[in-house]
């Protein structure tokens, strides 16, 4: 197994400190004031005023998503990278009518009593201070996926929604999609028996990243604001804006990137709240020579206590295509079901096809499903307002019911790739409690758990 660094060492991210004690001061050190009332529904006549946080990648969609629902207003673009204000701005002007204003800080934007609601499409590490922080200020939020960094922080994520009775989605998007909606229903009616497997599959080429040397930050970019809760290390252009994904300060590699969206279909379709009871993930990073420090090649295999079983397979090199599923002419991402009668496939899409017998004899697939069985699941974002405005219709009910991805959904989902990564990163097969959310009798994977932060980007163990 190859476990490359760039200025950490292996033995540095395995020694991972335990998080402070629970004396530590609740909330954050920065004392954002709470200025929002709790748990009131915002009217429908009423706008909604939003901030998206990260506008470089993922942040573009919600942007196009936000600023063009009616009623909705996004009043802030934050990033710490300045130089992408000018084109943003403009576009979401274009969308809303409006000119939105600008921050590098998300402290600033939670200072504003307007701001109803934030989303946020930050790099991985961000995600769970970013929701804290605005949870503790009285916003409501929208948070990409994977929901944390790590299994430690998706707790207190949820913590913190709780607390501050606050409205949090996460973005698995299959959950308000009607073709995977109804796929699931068709599992639950034992469309193909008694579902004992699933496979999800993350088949996605990826190139070289190469071996950049350290560089002088770039003008407009705020990187010691970028870094975080990280450690600080010298600025690499392999950080920034999207190769963090496969170093392990930042990112969680494909397995934990792409992954997850089909890691939550997979438990979905099992029907597993609970967290596997095993997990065994093995591969390496092959071909190339680069900074990456995250597998490109992971194979994971997950046990519930009742014995069914999920198998995840990311592949980040040039491979075959598993039965017909395709999410483009260069990858394979999708999720496959075995029962006892028949087994069913769903493509990145969420369009599905069903199997059945000895034969593999055709069965329905997602175009045989009717509008009145989607009525029939009576479910909320699969009417065709899809998973941001699904986001906001919850909202305006005041009801964190109405999500069809509250974050603890989307942290049992998160849980799952932060299992195999902790697993391939130790070497070994590993037990987990999944009521305790820690591993059995296993120091050394108990502190991959979490990770040392850096002040004042912290985690507190009280939120």
């Amino acid at each position: 197994m190859s476990s490359k660094s760039d200025g950490m060492t292996r033995r540095e991210f395995l020694s991972r400190g335990a998080m402070a004690a629970a004396g530590v001061a609740a909330a954050s050190s920065l004392a954002i004031p709470r200025q929002k009332a709790m748990g009131s529904p915002i009217g429908a006549n009423d706008t909604i005023v939003m901030a998206v946080i990260g506008i470089h990648g993922r942040g573009q969609s919600h942007i196009h998503n936000f600023a063009g629902m009616d009623k909705v207003r996004i009043k802030t673009l934050c990033d710490v990278d300045e130089k992408l204000f000018p084109d943003r701005v403009k576009a979401t002007e274009d969308l809303q009518n409006s000119r939105p204003g600008t921050a590098w800080d998300l402290r600033k934007v939670y200072e504003d009593p307007d701001i109803d609601a934030v989303s946020i499409a930050t790099p991985n590490h961000w995600h769970a201070l970013a929701t804290i922080w605005a949870c503790q200020a009285g916003k409501h939020v929208y948070c990409e996926k994977p929901a944390s960094h790590n299994i430690y922080e998706g707790r207190k994520m949820v913590e913190a929604a709780r607390k501050y009775n606050r409205i949090v989605q996460v973005g698995f998007q299959n959950r308000s999609r009607q073709n995977t909606n109804a796929a699931i229903k068709f599992l639950r009616d034992g469309g193909i028996g008694e579902v004992y497997m699933a496979r999800g599959l993350c088949f996605k080429p990826r190139g070289d990243i190469g071996n950049p040397p350290d560089a002088p930050v770039p003008e407009g970019l705020h990187y010691d604001q970028w870094l975080g809760p990280a450690q600080k290390r010298p600025f690499n252009p392999n950080y920034v804006h999207y190769n963090w994904h496969w170093h392990w300060a930042f990112g969680n590699g494909d397995t934990g990137n792409q992954g997850p969206h089909q890691f939550d279909i997979a438990r979905w379709g099992l029907g597993k709240d609970e967290a596997p009871i095993k997990v065994s993930s093995m591969g390496g990073y092959y071909v190339y020579d680069s900074t990456q420090e995250t597998p490109n090649t992971q194979t994971s295999i997950y046990t519930y206590a009742d014995g069914k079983v999920l198998e995840f397979a990311t592949r980040g090199l040039f491979t075959n295509s598993e039965s017909d599923i395709n999410g483009g002419p260069d990858r394979t991402i999708g999720d496959l079901f075995f029962g006892s009668e028949g087994w069913m496939q769903i493509d990145d899409g969420g369009n599905w096809k069903t199997f059945h017998g000895r034969k593999n004899e055709p069965g329905p697939t997602s175009g045989d499903t009717s509008d009145s069985e989607y009525d029939a699941m009576n479910l909320i974002g699969t009417g065709g307002e899809g998973h941001f405005g699904n986001f906001i219709s919850a909202l305006r009910s005041g009801k964190r019911e109405d999500l069809t991805c509250d974050v603890e959904v989307g942290h049992r989902s998160t849980i799952l790739p932060h299992l195999g990564n902790v697993s391939y990163l130790v070497g070994r097969e590993l037990m987990f409690d999944g009521l305790a959310e820690r591993f059995v009798d296993d120091d050394e994977a108990n502190e991959l758990l979490t990770r040392d932060y850096r002040e004042p980007f912290v985690v507190r163990d009280q939120v």
